[in-house]
């Protein structure tokens, strides 16, 4: 429910409205059960709320019926359940199942083409890059690293080169400092 919350909204106010919902709501047959409109009512503040509420109940409902109720682990199950792209899926192998995937969000895309660890105009492009540029066992950690990198120092309107432990092997950077 979470990363299906997440399109195009804050980490922090999916956390606000998890934090909320998950106390009324925390089982694929809950979120089958609850009217759409409580659903919606609960979502609203994250923007998209009609499509994210659709969504969840068929994603729910698939998980019901397809799944046995439980969240499947294969990219393929994964990608097919409503709401859910390879990003989406990559950050449920990594952090529910701790299987080694690499999710390309607005950060990792950002910050890779960057650095130049790879070069992509879009994030699909990138993460077939990064799945041959980061070793395999880095996969999870490269994507949490970047993240917090993208969102505290290497940030999309004013990146902090200056206090930036990277900058000197950073394409932007040499580029930007010529």
């Amino acid at each position: 429910v979470a990363v299906v919350l997440s399109a195009q909204c804050t980490d922090k106010r999916v956390n606000e409205v998890t934090k909320k919902l998950f106390a009324i709501a925390n089982t694929p047959d809950d979120f089958v059960k609850m009217p759409i409109e409580e659903l919606e009512n609960h979502i609203k503040s994250c923007g998209f709320f009609k499509n994210k509420a659709l969504a969840i109940k068929q994603m729910s409902k698939d998980i019901l019926e397809k799944h046995g109720g439980e969240v499947p682990s294969d990219m393929d199950q994964l990608v097919a359940l409503r709401g859910v792209g390879t990003k989406t899926a990559s950050v449920v192998q990594s952090v529910a199942f701790g299987i080694p995937a690499l999710a390309v969000d607005t950060h990792v895309f950002r910050v890779s083409n960057r650095l130049g660890v790879a070069s992509a105009k879009t994030p699909e492009q990138m993460h077939k890059k990064l799945l041959k540029a980061v070793p395999k066992d880095f996969w999870i950690d490269y994507h949490y690293s970047i993240v917090l990198h993208g969102r505290y120092v290497c940030k999309a309107q004013k990146p902090r080169c200056d206090e930036c432990g990277l900058s000197q092997f950073c394409k932007y950077f040499r580029e930007e400092n010529r």
